[in-house]
């Protein structure tokens, strides 16, 4: 299944109800298995993101769903990276001339 890492940034609205972050963590592990993904990894991050999740999700449509959902809650804005394990990027790399 395709893995993608999720780079989050809280918007205003998002600092404002910190609080309620736990909370929004589980609703979103709960819409990402819904979709029949899962959740590999959530972190709170110091520096450039305020949280840096691992996911694999069925498809790109699948993750591109998901992220659009959770943008559209106006918690967090996010940059989605699709990642390639490393014997992923051994068969690509085998296939350079």
């Amino acid at each position: 299944m395709p893995k993608y890492i999720f780079l989050l940034k809280m918007t205003d609205q998002g600092i404002k109800t910190v609080k309620d972050l736990p909370k929004r963590v589980a609703n979103a592990r709960q819409a990402i298995e819904k979709s029949g993904g899962k959740w590999l990894d959530w972190n709170l991050t110091m520096g450039e993101y305020d949280a840096v999740g691992t996911l694999e999700m069925p498809s790109d449509e699948a993750a591109v769903t998901f992220a659009l959902a959770l943008g559209s809650l106006g918690n967090v804005r996010s940059t989605t990276l699709k990642a390639f394990s490393e014997s992923e990027m051994i068969k690509i790399v085998g296939k350079l001339p």
